[in-house]
């Protein structure tokens, strides 16, 4: 490849971790609450809503079933009202980040689920609080379920980020479909894979060391 080649291919790059980082953080910041407050206004949850749990578990799967492709364009005067546009890295974080937030609620939802209960319930016999349940047992208990859910929703969301070059969003996936698909460019094509393998590896792998450190039972 072209000196030119390489230095768009690092752009590209730089592009799909900003989208991957910043929509993951927004999915991290708004769906582990979400994950939280399914589980605690479930039945014989901390604090027990059953019509709650019910319009938030209907608008979490609302948005899950939509796809991705078809929530970026539906949500183009939405990104157009934040960011001013809807063309480009910062416009693309906005239907990410949507579309992550619920994807990762579930997620952590399940984590939280597999908290054993005799733990709540013997922090509720000393006196403990809703927010010192969820502090002090419910999130520290889960954590290793929730980091390894994050993990998981950040390769998603390179996958997802990689879609939405389809639209003009930059990144890796853009790269791809502007020169290695439609100017046959097959070494730009196949260094997109590559590079794509590997970021998705070093993903995975950070993950994987930091759930063995959280785990308690190795």
């Amino acid at each position: 490849m072209s000196p030119v080649m390489i230095e768009l291919l690092f752009r590209s790059l730089w592009e799909t971790v900003l989208m991957t980082a910043a929509s993951g953080f927004v999915s991290l910041v708004a769906g582990l609450p979400l994950g939280l407050a399914l589980v605690a206004t479930d039945r014989g949850g901390i604090a027990e809503q059953l019509w709650l749990n019910r319009v938030l578990g209907a608008v979490i799967n609302g948005f899950r079933s939509v796809p991705f492709i078809i929530l970026l364009v539906a949500l183009i005067p939405v990104t157009r009202l934040i960011v001013g546009t809807f063309i480009g890295t910062w416009a693309a974080i906005v239907p990410l980040s949507i579309a992550a937030t619920p994807y990762y609620a579930r997620i952590a939802e399940v984590s939280l689920r597999e908290v054993d209960h005799g733990l709540i319930e013997a922090a509720r016999a000393m006196g403990g609080n809703r927010w010192t349940i969820v502090r002090e047992v419910l999130v520290p208990e889960a954590l290793p379920g929730i980091v390894a859910g994050f993990t998981v929703t950040l390769v998603t969301l390179v996958g997802a980020s990689a879609m939405a070059g389809a639209i003009g969003a930059g990144g890796l996936g853009d790269l791809a479909i502007r020169y290695g698909y439609q100017r046959f460019e097959t070494t730009i094509m196949v260094a997109v894979v590559i590079v794509l393998i590997i970021l998705v590896s070093g993903i995975q792998w950070i993950g994987d060391r930091l759930v063995a450190r959280l785990d308690r039972r190795t």
